[in-house]
């Protein structure tokens, strides 16, 4: 069984062939060095289900590259962006009224809500859905998921901050 594998022996023999896998698939050495050490950590909690000592190394490589295209995936739908290009973006909310608000009161401001809004604000947000899953499931344009999407965030956050409309109210979307 794999428990009768030596983890420091395990690490000593599969790191460096590791790394350079993880650098092919990211060049980048701190996402290669973190996608390594991910993968020793998940054979730390799931390597003894392995019943068969031959195909360590290759169990090593497929969870490594399971997590790469997990960070990628995850990549594509939250890019990283620097705030400073972000921050015109970005709805202004006092620290104060942020620490006033609890998950109760913004579910309860997401069910009031226009339903047009509601259901991509809900998916994208609570589901963790990606632009083109929110389109397949409401059978809408990407664009118009988009914009759904901003004039939603839009209204809720006017809703719990109390501030008037600064948007006109959409007519048919």
């Amino acid at each position: 069984m794999a428990d009768s594998v030596n983890f420091e022996n395990l690490v000593a023999s599969y790191y460096g062939p590791l790394y350079q896998f993880a650098f092919s698939l990211t060049r980048d050495e701190a996402d290669s060095c973190d996608l390594v050490q991910q993968t020793f950590c998940i054979w730390a909690a799931k390597g003894h289900q392995l019943r068969d000592n031959t195909k360590v190394k290759t169990w090593l490589f497929t969870t490594l590259h399971r997590e790469f295209l997990s960070a990628r995936r995850k990549e594509v739908r939250f890019p990283h962006i620097d705030l400073e290009y972000a921050a015109a973006e970005l709805p202004v909310v006092s620290p104060v009224t942020v620490n006033q608000l609890d998950a109760a009161q913004v579910l309860a401001a997401l069910a009031q809500l226009d339903e047009v809004f509601q259901a991509p604000v809900a998916l994208f947000y609570l589901q963790d859905c990606s632009y083109n899953e929110i389109a397949d499931i409401l059978e809408v344009p990407l664009g118009t998921v988009k914009s759904r999407l901003t004039r939603g965030i839009a209204r809720l956050h006017q809703l719990l901050t109390g501030e008037k409309n600064k948007m006109p109210k959409p007519k048919n979307l």
